[in-house]
């Protein structure tokens, strides 16, 4: 009897979810590109059913985005600014590296562009005045007032400065290229969050000498949970992306709660090493008490 009464909720939870998932107006779902943890059949657990109507499946709470913060450059750390724990938001700093030499070169660079951009200048100036004189000698030169090859003089020189116009203008180029390359140097020496979430680890601390490709944190997104379970291949064709699904805690701090996911992939092929398919849901509606890593038990009417 005991065993019934636990079971009632669950059963009448799991009826309301099959409800709402065969309603004609449920939503629509999208099909999830990337996971940010994945795991192997081997590591589900998937029980026998512990009664007629339902089927119990195990598996980890993940999020979409779940990252290691490389290093993209080697340097020394100058500064940490978040700490495990610490919600940060797209493009927040959360450490910096020693920019100095970078700066100066970069003033540098500046400076060179500066000074080219004030040569191009200088020679379209003078281009414009020699193609002035060579535009003056042809109407001399058809009044006869001057020769041929005085003429013919003028032109070389508008010519050849034409030349030198293009010849600085490809300087002035490389120097803006080179500028640019510094500042996106000078950018890597800053640390930020890929995407808002949480700092869930630090692996650097300040005055440590870092390579590229070093970890210095790990940032992870709080929203939205997503639970990966695998199923017995008798569930294929009848769990498809739409479906609703119970979902309990197994451990923390709401073991008895129940909450919804809804389903948003479902492997298209069985894997043969164990029958079983891999199903994906999202989590919806409240979930507080619910942690990326914690594992929760996703409750399926069973079939036969």
């Amino acid at each position: 009897m005991k065993a019934f009464l636990k079971f009632v909720p669950i059963a009448l939870f799991m009826a309301a979810c099959i409800a709402c998932s065969s309603s004609p107006t449920a939503p629509g779902v999208t099909v999830a590109t990337a996971e940010a943890a994945t795991t192997t059949p081997n590591a589900m657990k998937a029980s026998t059913p512990v009664n007629a109507t339902e089927f119990l499946a195990s598996g980890p709470i993940v999020v979409e985005d779940q990252v290691d913060v490389a290093a993209q450059r080697d340097g020394m750390v100058t500064r940490v600014l978040a700490e495990p724990g610490t919600p940060v938001k797209k493009g927040q700093l959360l450490a910096k590296l020693d920019d100095r030499q970078i700066f100066a070169d970069l003033e540098g660079a500046r400076a060179k562009t500066r000074s080219t951009e004030d040569d191009l200048k200088n020679w379209e100036a003078e281009a414009k005045v020699l193609d002035s004189d060579y535009a003056r000698a042809e109407k001399m030169w058809e009044a006869q007032i001057i020769p041929k090859e005085q003429l013919e003089h003028a032109r070389y020189k508008a010519e050849s400065d034409q030349w030198d116009v293009k010849r600085v203008s490809e300087m002035l180029t490389n120097a803006k290229q080179a500028e640019h390359s510094l500042e996106l140097e000078l950018e890597k020496t800053q640390i930020t969050a890929p995407f808002n979430g949480v700092v869930a680890r630090r692996y650097v601390r300040a005055g440590q000498t870092v390579a590229r490709n070093d970890r210095l944190f790990w940032v992870t997104a709080v929203a939205p949970l997503r639970i990966r379970v695998t199923l017995p291949e008798k569930f294929l064709g009848r769990i498809r992306s739409g479906t609703m699904m119970a979902v309990t805690a197994t451990e923390g701090a709401a073991p008895d709660r129940h909450y919804r996911a809804r389903v948003i992939q479902v492997s298209p092929v069985v894997d043969p090493s164990s029958d079983t398919i891999e199903v994906l849901a999202e989590l919806f509606g409240d979930t507080s008490g619910l942690r990326p890593g914690m594992r929760a038990d996703v409750h399926v009417l069973d079939v036969k």
